[in-house]
């Protein structure tokens, strides 16, 4: 630990306080390193603090513990032992303290009422729970009493009260009548928080006898109900306008206490007449915003998640045209404790330093009090290392002895939080957890990312190697994370190898050796183009992708991001898409997806589907718009109008169109009404009631429609029942204990009177149920709460107004609200078909167990290790989802040799239901990759030595090598072939009895049980003497193709100062090599003048060397490209241009010359130097040929020495080494090294790619109520 050598006694246990914080260890949740560890116990389960339980059934009382050695339980009741044996309803259930009380068999709730703590114990300490009050719910009966008739005048205020029984928890109050209705309410009547019903004045129709108030006790599923109330209003000539009055709260003034994080609910409500309206403000301040909402038609205010800045007085304000009255309510916020710092686990090893600390804050702010191993410790063992300072425990060189569970109890009149926190003794050497030799692969250019996960006591000290012997790795090319990781920003080629980790404490070390391999990046060479085509044609795509040969791709097609169509006309090819007989419902964005278990990437093309131009029609004008419109015949549903034709304009009048606008309901929107023939000039229009119409007239021929006509004049029909109900009714459940019926609402002129209402019916489906009903106003959606889950509903809307309803509505089905399937499927059984193919059975899962819509199965599968190796890269878990009641599904694409698991879950449309047990399969073996390298060294006389590399991909158990060579003369003909078999043990041999100064090729493969893996080539040559030359080596050759260029570029091993050549041909030709000297010792090459879209084939040789060459590479030229841009010297305007400079330039000389003979002098280059033309470039004085002309669009001169013609096209003859040339009009360019930086674009760097993101572990969350 590092601390300053000169400290002031006051900032030394702030200091020392930092540094304890630092060095506090975390146990890794490792399940091998948890069962060797020693643990105090912590509580991982337990019943809630306030525990109501159904008195019908058993009492469950939760406590589960986790610790090392396994906890044993004990329990408390109301403050003492609580006995177990000794009651025999009560069971504890094995390894837990989960307690189980039987009182189905005659046996009582109420008699286990009280308060429990479970404590649970093991020879490093005890960790209690809380405080769990068990209550049995409670329903009362209402209390047996007639209630006595009401009689008032139109117009009084009336309260019906409901007084519910007492109950536990509290009920949910509605009034119904007798025919199980819910009475409408309204701004003027309305339910209070209390149960109460509330008339802020009553009407003649208030007059009934069955008001009744029902409770419904959800935790029992009872409902009681009071006895019917009777109220007669009765009704005066005319009622007395009065001022409003509050019915509550009562006086001008009251309090309200709320605790923090609550809901707060705020009523006023007030009688008068006319009705009052209700205002909510705030003093001193605005309501909160996104918190604040209004219920009970603004009678009620709510404010959610109360914090102290909600305090304050609230006030209502009812008013009507008479005046107001208002109501002021204090409202004061307190609270119960909540954390600021809960305690956490402290792992300490022994003479180590270490603190707990426990913050908290309420209003009154907590009391904290601690406990050790469930005991006050001012009455706990003394331990000399511990020191208690308010809310702070400090340790001080701790001993084993120290280990023990503290509790922190912080605690108001409010209510109290309880945290268990361990002290956890240990001294333990390194261990590092991640496995040895694991393999980690990246993509070039991305963060690599290499595990060390470790354990000790004290903490280690991680150290990072790479290779056997190499140095410590330190510097800004890497990153070292505190729980061992060493990342690596951006990793190269050359960063693939061997890393070792090292942790050490003063108790030992250990060491682990992991692998890295860095791989090429997936990369499109060949993109899909842009392409329009007729209908009915045929198109095709291409994608061809480069890849690392280790990595397997898999192209995918896309067509405007998603699956392509299930056509058989779209037929997809290995590196290509075609599609045949194309339609307009082609037209889209295809997109091409190559991926390997490491990267990504894709290219996108647009196809325009088009048809050939129709022959243009004649063009005609469009009609005159008719005029004088007429309204006759008057009628409810019906009307005439009539109207005057405007002119024609020479193209005969098809058709007029009548529209009519709803003034009433819609005013300035005109809506279709109907059409008649062009010849009729009359219509007879039905009408809707309700409606105040206004028609206007639009004339059609073939060249289009008319200017609307003037409107006509206004019609109101009279009022009338609606004559049709929603449309679009469903019934869909948004939470697993309601259902949500929504319709289509009618418009405006559908409702056909004033008062549009909607009645709201629904019943259980096969349930002999009675109807349910609510009437709705302004609403498209109702909401039925405490419904079972998932059950079939009958529903059905039917409109009305205040003239009366519409026909009966017909019924339809829905559903409440689905719930996670309960169950995971059974008998899971995996068929494994061949090395890359697996088929899973599983047995269907009970339809009443989906609690919901049955959408299908999923399964989940994960690769856990190859059998070959013991290299395990990061766990992808991978998805395969099968729709419908599937009992089987394939899983495709699986590695060889693999050890696999899975599990298979149902799906309904709230989501996935448990997985399944965990089914373990391997894969049988399969053919395995090339190995990973073939060298060879030692040339000698007679004799070369090999050496090999295992393949990277065994995919089995290798059974031998198979080595393959032959002679290869100066003309590059081959000899016999030999074949040679090597054990799989073996990673090197020696050729003996070989020809001198003599090129061998070689071909090495492995085998294993099922066949023979992809083959490695290599070629090397036998030395003339026993003198051995060093000679050249030249590998990894690769290229880098444009539209007519290519930059080659190879890596060299040898003397300096060598010549090289490149040889280049079209792939699978007959043709000589063509032959291109490389000019000085560079390691790259631009070939020119290739053609478009064509493969070539390529090698390197030294020269100087008796035909020493490299291996041959094959690359492909992009496809040509139509240039955008104009060619300036083929326009005729520029050729006219030139030749008539041209010709005033010839004039000009004809008359210099003819002035010369007569012995005149004109000043002709004095004036060409002061003018000169900017289009006409000088000649060059080193080859005396005219400069390139500068294209307009170019805005830069060309660089000296260019010899790009202006059709831009490269002339075999002209390649030369300077990259000059490639500055734009292509698809690529090089930089000066010559390596590929991809399409030009004017700007001088590329973004970087992006890394991986990581992602942190979640707080932990604080969850304690109150305390008892």
């Amino acid at each position: 630990m590092m601390t300053k050598k000169s400290l002031s006694a006051s900032r030394a246990p702030l200091i020392l306080f930092l540094c304890q914080m630092i060095t506090a260890l975390e146990v890794p949740l490792d399940s091998k390193l948890l069962e060797e560890l020693s643990q105090p116990p912590t509580i991982t389960q337990q019943s809630p603090k306030d525990y109501i339980v159904d008195p019908r059934e058993n009492i469950v009382i939760q406590c589960e513990a986790k610790g090392k050695p396994p906890p044993s339980f004990s329990w408390t009741r109301n403050g003492t032992h609580f006995d177990i044996d000794k009651d025999a309803r009560v069971t504890m259930k094995p390894n837990s303290g989960t307690l189980v009380i039987n009182i189905m068999n005659g046996g009582k709730a109420e008699a286990y009422e009280g308060v429990y703590q479970c404590t649970a114990r093991n020879e490093r300490g005890a960790a209690i729970s809380n405080n769990i009050v068990i209550r049995p719910s409670r329903s009362p009966l209402w209390t047996k009493e007639k209630p006595e008739p009401k009689q008032v005048q139109e117009g009084d205020s009336l309260v019906l009260h409901c007084r519910p029984p007492i109950g536990l928890p509290p009920p949910i109050i509605f009034w119904m009548d007798n025919s199980f209705q819910r009475l409408p309410q309204s701004e003027r009547v309305s339910q209070g928080l209390n149960g109460d019903l509330y008339f802020s004045n009553v009407r003649p129709e208030d007059t009934r006898e069955d008001y009744i108030c029902y409770a419904r006790f959800n935790h029992t599923q009872t409902i009681q109900q009071k006895q019917p109330i009777s109220v007669k209003v009765f009704s005066t000539k005319s009622v007395t306008e009065r001022r409003p009055n509050l019915l509550t709260p009562a006086g001008s003034t009251s309090t309200k206490v709320e605790l923090r994080g609550n809901t707060l609910l705020l009523e006023c409500i007030a009688g008068g007449v006319p009705t009052p309206v209700i205002r909510w403000i705030k003093e001193g301040g605005e309501l909160p915003a996104n918190r604040t909402f209004f219920e009970n038609f603004k009678k009620t205010l709510k404010i959610i998640d109360v914090s102290e800045a909600d305090a304050g007085n609230y006030k209502c304000v009812a008013r009507n045209v008479l005046g107001s009255v208002h109501h002021t309510i204090t409202v004061t916020v307190k609270a119960a404790p909540y954390w600021i710092t809960a305690p956490r686990n402290l792992v300490l090893s022994p003479g180590e330093d270490g603190t707990l600390i426990c913050r908290a804050n309420g209003n009154p702010k907590p009391n904290i009090n601690w406990l050790a191993n469930g005991v006050t410790i001012a009455i706990a063992p003394v331990d000399p290392s511990r020191k208690v300072d308010g809310d702070t425990i400090m340790f001080s060189d701790v001993q084993e002895r120290s280990s023990a569970v503290y509790q922190c109890n912080a605690s108001n009149e409010y209510g109290y939080l309880l945290a268990n926190a361990f002290v956890n003794i240990l001294a333990e050497s390194p261990r590092i957890l991640t496995l040895p030799n694991t393999l980690y692969q990246v993509i070039a250019n991305h963060p690599a990312l290499l595990d060390c996960s470790y354990f000790g006591s004290p903490k280690p000290e991680i150290k990072w190697f790479k290779g056997v012997k190499g140095n410590n790795l330190h510097g800004d090319a890497y990153v070292f994370h505190d729980n061992g990781t060493l990342e690596i920003p951006v990793a190269q080629k050359d960063s693939t190898g061997t890393y070792t980790c090292i942790a050490s404490n003063k108790l030992g070390k250990e060491e682990n050796e992991v692998q890295l391999e860095v791989k090429d990046p997936t990369m499109i060479i060949k993109q899909p183009e842009y392409k329009i085509i007729q209908r009915s044609g045929q198109v095709s795509f291409e994608c061809t992708i480069k890849h690392d040969p280790t990595l397997l791709p898999t192209v995918t097609w896309l067509k405007d991001n998603s699956e392509l169509p299930d056509d058989e006309r779209l037929i997809v090819g290995k590196e290509n898409l075609t599609i045949l007989n194309v339609t307009d419902k082609d037209d889209g964005t295809y997109t091409c997806v190559a991926n390997t278990t490491l990267d990504s990437v894709s290219a996108s093309a647009v196809l325009t589907i088009v048809a050939p131009s129709p022959t243009p029609a004649i063009i005609y004008a469009h009609p005159n718009p008719p005029f004088d419109l007429e309204l006759t015949g008057h009628l409810e549903r019906s009307i005439q109008l009539s109207w005057i034709p405007g002119d024609d304009n020479n193209s005969p009048i098809t058709n007029f169109v009548i529209e009519y606008e709803d003034v009433m309901h819609e005013p300035g929107v005109w809506h279709y009404q109907t059409e008649v023939p062009g010849t009729q000039t009359t219509a007879q229009l039905k009408l809707s009631p309700y409606v105040n119409y206004s028609f206007r007239v639009v004339a059609v021929n073939e060249i289009g429609r008319s200017q609307p006509s003037e409107p006509s004049e206004q019609y109101l029909t009279k009022a009338a029942n609606p004559d049709e109900n929603p449309s679009g009714i469903q019934g869909i459940g948004s939470e697993p204990d309601n259902l949500v019926i929504t319709w289509e609402p009618l418009k405006g002129f559908q409702s056909n009177g004033p008062g549009l209402q909607y009645k709201v019916s629904w019943r259980q489906k096969d349930a002999d149920d009675e109807w349910t009903s609510v009437i709705v106003a302004n609403v498209s959606k109702y909401i039925v709460s405490g419904t079972p889950t998932f059950v079939p509903y009958e529903i059905k809307v039917q409109s009305l107004n205040d003239l009366g309803y519409a026909p009966e509505p017909s019924e339809v089905i829905g559903h409440s609200g689905e719930d996670l399937p309960m169950v995971a499927p059974n008998n899971v059984q995996v068929h494994v078909i061949n090395s890359t193919l697996a088929k899973v059975h599983w047995d269907p899962v009970p339809l009443k167990t989906v609690r919901g819509h049955l959408q299908g199965y999923r399964i989940y599968y994960w690769k856990v290790q190859s059998l070959s190796q013991r290299s395990r890269r990061h766990v992808e878990k991978k998805i395969l989802t099968f729709n419908g009641n599937r009992t089987h599904g394939m899983l495709p694409g699986l590695e060889p040799y693999s050890s696999y698991r899975l599990n298979v879950r149902v799906v309904n449309g709230k989501g996935e239901g448990p997985a399944s047990p965990d089914k373990i399969f391997k894969t049988p073996e399969g053919v395995p990759s090339a190995p990973s390298f073939l060298k060879i060294t030692d040339p000698m006389l007679d004799s070369l030595t090999l050496e090999w590399g295992l393949p990277t991909y065994p995919n089995g158990i290798l059974t031998t090598y198979i080595l393959k060579f032959q002679p290869i003369n100066s003309t590059h003909e081959l000899g016999p072939l030999v074949e040679i078999r090597i054990p799989a043990n073996e990673t090197s041999l020696i050729l003996r009895n070989l020809n001198y100064s003599t090129r061998y090729k070689f071909y090495f493969y492995a085998q294993t049980s099922v066949g023979s893996g992809s083959q490695i080539t290599e070629e090397a040559v036998t030395i003339m003497d026993e003198v051995r030359p060093v000679y050249p080596r030249i590998r990894n050759v690769s290229a880098a193709a444009a539209e007519t260029y290519a930059n080659i570029s190879w890596e060299y091993e040898g003397p300096d100062h060598m010549n090289f050549y490149v040889e280049y041909g079209v792939a699978g030709s007959k043709e000589d090599w063509k032959k291109d000297i490389v000019n000085g010792s560079r390691s790259f090459f631009v070939l020119k003048g290739l053609t478009p879209g064509t493969a070539y084939k390529v090698r390197v040789g030294a020269e100087g060397l008796s035909e020493f060459m490299s291996s041959e590479d094959v690359f492909e030229t992009g496809p040509a490209m139509a240039s955008r841009q104009v060619d300036i010297a083929t326009q005729g305007w520029f050729i006219g241009l030139m030749c008539a400079v041209a010709l005033l330039i010839l004039i000009l000389l004809i008359v210099c010359f003819i002035r010369r003979n007569k012995g005149g002098k004109y000043p002709v280059k004095e004036k060409e130097d002061a003018h000169a033309d900017p289009e006409i470039q000088p000649m060059k004085e080193d080859d005396g040929t005219f400069g390139e002309y500068s294209d307009a669009e170019d805005h830069k001169p060309l660089k000296k020495g260019s010899r790009t013609p202006s059709d831009r096209t490269v002339k075999k003859e002209d390649s030369d080494d300077s990259l000059v040339d490639y500055g734009e009009g292509v698809n690529g360019q090089f930089n000066e090294d010559g390596s590929f930086i991809g399409q030009y674009s004017g700007k001088k760097e590329k973004e970087p790619a992006e890394g991986n993101e990581s992602s942190e572990a979640p707080s932990p969350v604080n969850a304690m109520n109150s305390f008892v």
